[in-house]
């Protein structure tokens, strides 16, 4: 059993009086698990009846009662027999009987009973419910048993709870400014993306807007890749099975990937011949039979660019890069607006070197994602270290190799001088890696960056290169993606500046407000004069009064905003108002604002994201 830490404790003990209250209040729902989570804790309940907010207040109250109860929480451990009569006794057979089999035979089967309520659990609890001192119901979802869409759609109930009052107090602040941040919101509101069932779930359209959004970031870290010598190729989106069998991600991970795409007839044909799709399946595992995949992966694409041609020691490090879309099969709920999709472009590279070159590719590719995030203000960060487990067959490749590589990460890791940790059985089949978690304005943790060192794949392809003794070496294969996938990342983006994006990424950058219709040719002259200098611009030439059109601008977040009236027309000036900014900023003349507008640009100035 995994020792709790004492909020974890408190978060679980608030599950089982959360399930007392649930019985109370509901005598017929049948139970399943009701575990302590990193933001707080829920039960799985089976009830007929769909609960809504007003059955969360009722809850709410009935839980007060038993915390003032002050009930105290007694472990009772029995044998397997007993705890079958218990659970019966108890009328919760239907999924409690499944979690007594979960058991090893060789763990203690336990109880906690708390007042009226017993319920099969490992622990572990606080003494008495009067040590829950604040704790909050949050929302209803539907959650499907043991996280099978075959299985039948519970009810999850979501809380948490906290120590003191004061701490839950914070934290509902965070939860309430979450609401006002997240990217699926924004998203509509501020029209950068759209996801249309009739596309596809978890298939992201990015509207104008996003595009530019997109396109601001790609042109970014391109830049910078020409810099430090890397060359973009472009590589298809479905691939061969036999090129993802030799990979190792076919049939492996087929389970988060799409299916396997057949010749036309094929399945007909086989059907013909009296073969089941089982049949089937397992003829494209095992190579008798040959299709296509669309990739889950870039890298076997760009393992084969790199063989295409013979390599000298002279010729590496090769450095291919890629904005390459690839397609994962996700759990229908798992899927989240743009952080959690089944298509998405990976800013993705692939580094071929001598092992002596290793230390400083990766440090290369560390400087890379500390740019990009520093450029961005997301300077909290922390870095993971997916190491492999030793005792899971899951990991392919020498041991020795692993060590090194490892070890390498763990050295580049340290020259950082940020807190990191290890994590075993995090690595991928095929190497270990370095993940950047990202802390964003509100305090929430973002899986981002990510560099890997891969002895593996070049071994499983077979790649060489011709080494200064005139014989063949295997090269290491770096992986590393700064932004780790465009969707991902600008959903946190979104999520992080609220929508109000430095200029440089912002869809619209200026919108210039004539004050009258007559002043509208002098506002399309000066979006002419800003649109040379490839400002994105725009004029608001609605008859509508001038409050109303900064209001306007301000809720779409435009940075800049230029007052144009009579006056200003008159002398070629501009009055300059920024979304920050509620007052004018001052008249200036509409050379001297795109002087500083350029300038804002090129030093990429980052806003408030907290304003």
């Amino acid at each position: 059993m995994k020792e709790m830490s004492p909020l974890e404790e408190i978060r679980h003990s608030a599950a089982h009086v959360l399930a007392t209250a649930v019985l109370r209040l509901h005598p017929e729902a049948q139970l399943d698990i009701g575990p302590p989570t990193e933001n707080g804790f829920y039960y799985d309940i089976d009830l007929e009846k769909p609960l809504d907010a007003t059955d969360l207040e009722a809850l709410e109250g009935e839980m007060k009662k038993v915390i003032k109860e002050n009930q105290k929480f007694e472990r009772i451990e029995c044998s397997r027999e007993e705890a079958i009569e218990k659970i019966k006794a108890m009328g919760q057979e239907r999924y409690k009987l499944g979690r007594l089999d979960d058991i090893p035979e060789d763990e203690q089967v336990s109880f906690y009973r708390n007042g009226e309520f017993l319920d099969l659990c490992a622990g572990s609890h606080v003494g008495y419910t009067k040590k829950i001192k604040a704790f909050k119901l949050l929302s209803i979802a539907g959650a499907y048993h043991r996280g099978d869409d075959q299985n039948k759609q519970l009810q999850r109930i979501y809380g948490t709870a906290f120590p003191s009052k004061e701490e839950l107090a914070e934290y509902l602040e965070r939860l309430e400014q979450a609401r006002a941040r997240d990217h699926r919101k924004l998203g509509r509101e501020l029209k950068l993306f759209h996801i249309d069932d009739a596309v596809g779930s978890g298939m992201v359209l990015w509207t104008p807007n996003g595009a530019v959004l997109r396109a601001e970031l790609q042109n970014f870290i391109t830049d910078e890749l020409q810099k430090t010598g890397y060359e973009m190729v472009y590589t298809p989106h479905i691939g061969k099975l036999g090129l993802f069998r030799t990979s190792g991600h076919f049939p492996y991970y087929k389970e988060s990937q799409f299916p396997p795409i057949v010749e036309p007839g094929t399945v007909e044909s086989l059907a013909q011949q009296g073969y089941s799709c089982t049949d089937l399946s397992n003829q494209l595992d095992s190579g008798e039979i040959d299709g296509y995949l669309l990739r889950p992966m870039n890298c076997p694409m760009h393992i084969k660019i790199f063989d295409s041609q013979p390599h000298s020691y002279r010729d590496l490090p090769v450095r291919l890069a890629e904005f390459g879309t690839v397609y994962r099969w996700e759990q229908s709920g798992e899927l989240n607006g743009m952080t959690r999709v089944r298509g998405f472009t990976q800013d993705d590279a692939h580094l071929f070197c001598t092992e002596d070159q290793i230390a400083t590719e990766i440090a290369g590719c560390l400087d890379l994602v500390k740019l990009v995030f520093n450029t961005l203000g997301m300077c909290d960060y922390r870095v993971r270290i997916g190491l492999r487990d030793p005792d899971s067959a899951k990991y392919v490749g020498d041991s020795e190799k692993w060590d090194r590589a490892e070890n390498a990460l763990r050295e580049a890791a340290q020259s950082l001088g940020v807190a990191y940790s290890e994590e075993a059985g995090e690595a991928a089949f095929y190497g270990p890696k370095i993940d950047f978690v990202v802390k964003d304005v509100i305090g929430r943790e973002w899986q981002l960056g990510t560099v890997q060192v891969d002895y593996n794949l070049p071994e499983r392809f077979d790649l060489h290169y011709i080494g200064a003794d005139n014989e063949k070496h295997r090269p290491v294969m770096i992986h590393r993606a700064p932004f780790g996938s465009m969707e991902r990342f600008c959903g946190l983006l979104i999520e992080h500046f609220a929508g109000n994006f430095p200029t440089w990424l912002a869809p619209e950058q200026v919108r210039i407000l004539p004050m009258n219709d007559d002043l509208v040719p002098r506002a399309r002259a000066i979006e002419t004069l800003l649109k040379a200098a490839k400002i994105r611009v725009t004029v608001d030439a609605i008859a509508d009064k001038l409050g109303a059109k900064i209001r306007k601008a301000e809720i779409e977040k435009v940075p800049h905003m230029l007052v144009l009236g009579k006056r200003e027309a008159e002398e070629d000036k501009v009055a300059v108002r920024s979304r920050t900014n509620k007052a004018l900023e001052g008249t200036k003349s509409t050379h001297e604002f795109l002087a500083e507008l350029l300038a804002d640009i090129a030093a990429k100035t980052l806003p408030d994201p907290k304003s």
